[in-house]
């Protein structure tokens, strides 16, 4: 089976890429914008026309798009985002390769959702900013497009390879200048959201999964549980050895436990305190998506065979190494 993947250096590209490689039956081509790839293509700017040619040339039976970008302005978001997706579709509508089309969301494309409750893929999308409604756009096209298409909605990717930049790298970011300056207190803000992590290599075991099925629509990719972020900073904490306090500085007071657990409950997950030696470091999510998220993922698991295997205490450990290894 011949696969083009679209973003292959990306942060969920380069692990899809790495799942691809494994299976002997597969042969890779990747498409982007980096001198390192196979072949490379702009698809914000690049033409359908022109990436009709390069799919009648290669001819693939599967195209993966793991490409994006997750911040910016409305336009840069749209152009990367929706424009990008556009191209493809027309593309491979022109083409005669009959490929299937794996399409990348996200989890941001729900918007907030009401505490307690877990989206499903037939919930109505009501995005709360431009990023979600970039992606939900682009969702829209290849739905309609009339393609053999699945689209993987990705709640919020963990593990290694997390971006500097991501609420969960900022954390470990935090974490470890606070560690490497010595300081015994170290506050944090933002920590209230609770968030659907799923690790990233799980993620590309799911687009690998997709790629071989028949499953069109969207499907969801997630854990299935929610975790508040203060929990995650905790378990961040007894991963990494710090043995300072952790306070947060926008929550009611409550001791802050160690525990990745039932995500209710917001008095019993919150740190008290509002002095630390370390400048309070905020980490958190401007999805758009509120206080909660939670993916309904019993569709991933009978149409595609797939259940996350990774728990979040493991991709923390591998956000830490990488983190630690800055000290």
């Amino acid at each position: 089976m011949r696969v083009l993947l679209i973003g292959a250096n990306g942060y969920l590209g380069r692990f899809v890429a790495d799942r691809l490689l494994a299976d002997p039956a597969v042969q890779l081509t990747a498409l982007g914008r980096g001198d390192d790839a196979d072949v490379r293509f702009d698809l914000a700017s690049g033409s359908p026309g022109a990436l009709t040619r390069f799919l009648d040339a290669v001819h693939p039976g599967v195209v993966i798009n793991c490409a994006g970008a997750t911040r910016g302005g409305a336009r840069e978001l749209t152009r990367h985002n929706t424009v990008a997706v556009a191209t493809v579709c027309e593309a491979l509508r022109r083409s005669g390769c009959g490929a299937r089309l794996v399409q990348i969301g996200c989890g941001a494309e729900y918007g907030p959702s009401q505490p307690g409750s877990s989206t499903a893929e037939d919930a109505v999308p009501r995005p709360g900013g431009p990023y979600g409604v970039s992606k939900l756009a682009a969702t829209e096209l290849v739905l309609g497009s009339g393609l053999d298409a699945v689209v993987l909605r990705v709640f919020s990717p963990a593990g290694p390879g997390t971006p500097a930049g991501s609420p969960l790298g900022r954390l470990a970011e935090a974490m470890r200048r606070a560690m490497q300056s010595g300081d015994g207190e170290l506050k944090l803000t933002g920590l209230g959201a609770q968030r659907d992590f799923v690790d990233v290599r799980d993620v590309a075991r799911a687009v690998h999964a997709a790629s071989l099925s028949a499953a069109q629509g969207v499907i969801n990719i997630g854990s299935g549980r929610a975790v508040r972020l203060r929990d995650a900073a905790a378990v961040l904490a007894r991963v990494a050895g710090y043995g300072g306090a952790l306070h947060e500085l926008d929550g009611p007071p409550a001791p802050l436990r160690a525990t990745i657990g039932h995500p209710r409950g917001d008095s019993d997950h919150t740190a008290h305190g509002t002095h630390g030696a370390h400048a309070a470091a905020p980490v958190a999510y401007p999805d758009g998506c509120g206080s909660w998220q939670q993916a309904d993922v019993r569709t991933a698991r009978d149409r595609l065979g797939w259940r996350p295997r990774i728990n979040l205490e493991e991709s923390l450990g591998d956000i830490w190494m990488e983190a630690a290894c800055r000290i």
